[in-house]
């Protein structure tokens, strides 16, 4: 099993090289050279199983198929709920997938915590260390330490938008009392945080003095990990036809569905919606096939304040026909311009994809926080209140069930909660101490150097 680069100038790798290097060498993101056809998920397999299955496909001979399955019942074994991914029933022909019963309650989770033992796993066969860096808009820096923290091969790095994450969100990646743990807050956005990373992989002799990764969304298992409770749903719902509304802001969970149907997981047939808040690039790129830079906005879903979907990139690479020239010149002329049109032919296959992508703007976010809340009597987050809305707005069919992915629990977003509907929602009695915890994090301005200088003398 080989993956290759979007941007084609870089040495095909096995999944162990596209796993511990996150970001290929010319800057672009690893996909497999070939889509593995991977057999329906079943309703008897247990979630660790079909989970081991579908990693195994995408893993080659670099992993054998029962360490596998043991790395993944480790993984899993520490969510709260047996299914890891249930399906809750919220109306007629409306599901919730609830992916927020891992350690920091968020869906992060789902693919950080296998990702921990992958390079736990790969990092004791080699003998080396590795350093991570990771930037977060909130529930990836989270996850990412409550995998690694601790860590004898890892070294870890959280860079976050310095007060544009809400305050349990930071806990979760501050409070690990772990000196293998640096966290630092950047006077920026998600994207300044993003751009130093992706900077620091093309700087090739900071990045190979340090032996740096990454497990953003860019890291390839992320997506692999992720395809799997697409799985686990369709499977639930006797694979009928289904329709995924999807909280996007770096689309690599609506990617990994998209990943689920390739390998043919999706029997029902793949459509797949990104649901964005008011930072928009995504429904502006599927509805205009124009890309555009524009600063993130503050939302009160910070998850997804992300103005560059960085995982874009890997479908627009399927959607030129696996051309990397033409991926090249498009990002080339993005960095350089600030907008680039898709080529035109990728515009026409883009709508035939399955995917498409809607806006909801912050006050019909609260406001169906408050609605969900007394139809259902429960909480949900505000990511998921975008998804939610979304769905509603598109047409209804009784041929179609929809399903939409709950990306974090509402307790993450106490203040936000409490404004949009009067509820509070505490903290569950497994994080009941993150409180009482130390925080431990530096701040710092978005100078690139700076960052490399801090981030070389933590791991020296």
């Amino acid at each position: 099993m080989k993956y290759i680069s979007t941007r084609g100038q870089a040495e095909p790798v096995d999944f162990a090289g596209a796993c511990l290097a996150g970001l290929a060498t010319d800057g672009g993101l690893y996909v497999p050279e070939t889509w593995p056809q991977i057999a329906p998920a079943t309703p008897d397999e247990t979630y660790s199983q079909t989970a081991a299955r579908i990693l195994s496909a995408f893993a080659g001979d670099a992993i054998p198929s029962d360490v596998m399955l043991s790395l993944c019942e480790k993984a899993y074994g520490r969510f709260a709920h047996q299914s890891v991914a249930p399906l809750t029933q919220a109306g007629p022909g409306l599901w919730l997938m609830e992916l927020h019963h891992g350690p920091t309650l968020a869906f992060k989770d789902v693919a950080m915590q296998i990702i921990g033992q992958l390079y736990d796993y790969l990092l004791g066969l080699s003998g080396k260390r590795m350093t991570v860096t990771c930037a977060t808009s909130g529930d990836t820096g989270g996850a990412a330490a409550g995998a690694f923290a601790g860590s004898k091969n890892v070294s870890l790095v959280i860079l976050h938008p310095h007060e544009r994450v809400s305050p349990v969100q930071r806990l979760f990646m501050t409070t690990t009392g772990e000196s293998n743990v640096l966290n630092i807050a950047i006077d920026g956005d998600f994207d300044d945080c993003q751009s130093m990373v992706k900077s620091m992989f093309a700087d090739k002799a900071f990045a190979s003095g340090i032996g740096l990764s990454g497990v953003n969304s860019i890291n390839w298992a992320r997506i692999a990990a992720q395809s799997v409770y697409y799985a686990t749903a369709s499977a639930q719902l006797g694979h009928r036809p289904l329709r995924f509304v999807v909280p996007s802001g770096n689309m690599g969970d609506a990617l990994a569905g998209y990943v689920a149907a390739r390998c043919g997981l999706l029997p029902g047939g793949l459509e797949i919606r990104c649901a964005v808040n008011e930072n928009d690039t995504l429904a502006r790129l599927f509805n205009t096939g124009k890309m555009t830079r524009r600063a993130a906005v503050a939302t009160p879903s910070p998850a997804m304040d992300i103005a560059v979907p960085s995982n874009f990139e890997r479908l627009l690479f399927e959607v030129t026909g696996r051309d990397a020239d033409a991926v090249r010149t498009t990002y080339d002329t993005y960095a350089q311009q600030g907008e680039a049109d898709l080529p035109e032919a990728a515009r026409t296959r883009l709508s035939c994809t399955g995917l498409s992508a809607g806006s909801v703007n912050n006050p019909d976010t609260m406001a169906e926080m408050e609605r969900f809340r007394q139809e259902t009597g429960w909480l949900i987050c505000p990511h998921t209140a975008v998804g939610m809305l979304e769905a509603r707005r598109l047409p209804k069919s009784d041929a179609v069930a929809t399903i939409v992915l709950a990306t974090a629990s509402a307790t993450k977003f106490p203040e936000t909660v409490k404004e949009a509907t009067g509820e509070d929602a505490p903290l569950p009695s497994r994080c009941a101490d993150l409180i009482a915890r130390g925080e431990v994090f530096e701040r710092m301005a978005a100078d690139p150097a700076a960052v490399r200088a801090r981030i070389a003398a933590f791991v020296s």
